[in-house]
């Protein structure tokens, strides 16, 4: 069992014997770093999220804004 890449960081870079020895031998902290590891990759995940629907978000503003223009040049050119 080794240990999850999201502990080889450089918060704990000076601590990472223990972490690994820790990780084996004791099932409290390999819970706590599991735990850990599973919410790092949770927020990237939701991160990844946010900035693909943040991309569409704008591409559709953007549209409805080029819409709406479309719509007043239309409307000013039949009225």
């Amino acid at each position: 069992m080794s240990v999850p890449q999201e502990l080889y960081n450089a918060k704990f870079a000076g601590f990472m014997e223990s972490i690994k020895i820790l990780y084996l031998v004791d099932d409290k902290f390999k819970a706590i770093c599991d735990e850990y590891c599973t919410s790092k990759i949770e927020t990237v995940r939701l991160q990844n999220r946010l900035e693909k629907i943040f991309s569409q978000k704008l591409k559709i503003e953007n549209l409805s804004k080029e819409l709406e223009e479309e719509i007043l040049i239309y409307l000013l050119k039949n009225v």
